[in-house]
């Protein structure tokens, strides 16, 4: 994928912003900043945390790759988001989001989907 267009770098850094903002988020939670004095290991459950500890390091991985432009960041991302994402939508009880944390995570996946789909014509355009 070719990041180093103008308008693809500063795209591509908005949603790498984006992935870092819910990445800090799901740290968050993971670290028990809104759950007082409970554990997180207590609200989220074993498994519940290992998904959430397994998604925040991918997200925040990804969007360092994508701050840098590099593809891998991209693919990371559309891999943790869309696992996260199915195995929510599949009803696992592990995996918690609230409405607005689905819609962030399913505008993530979008944004990135849009940027696979313009890195395919502009090398399409450029044969």
């Amino acid at each position: 994928m070719d990041f180093k267009g103008e308008v693809a770098g500063r795209y591509v850094r908005i949603v790498a912003i984006i992935a870092l903002l819910l990445g800090l988020a799901d740290a968050a939670r993971l670290l028990g900043v809104s759950s007082g004095s409970v554990s997180p290991l207590q609200t989220l459950g074993t498994a519940g945390f290992v998904y959430l500890a397994i998604f925040c390091l991918a997200r925040l991985f990804a969007a360092v790759g994508l701050w840098i432009r590099a593809s891998w960041g991209a693919v990371l991302l559309v891999g943790a988001t869309a696992v996260e994402m199915l195995l929510y939508l599949m009803g696992n009880p592990d995996v918690q989001m609230d409405a607005i944390g689905f819609a962030m995570r399913l505008v993530l996946l979008v944004a990135i989907i849009v940027v696979f789909v313009l890195s395919i014509r502009m090398r399409r355009a450029h044969d």
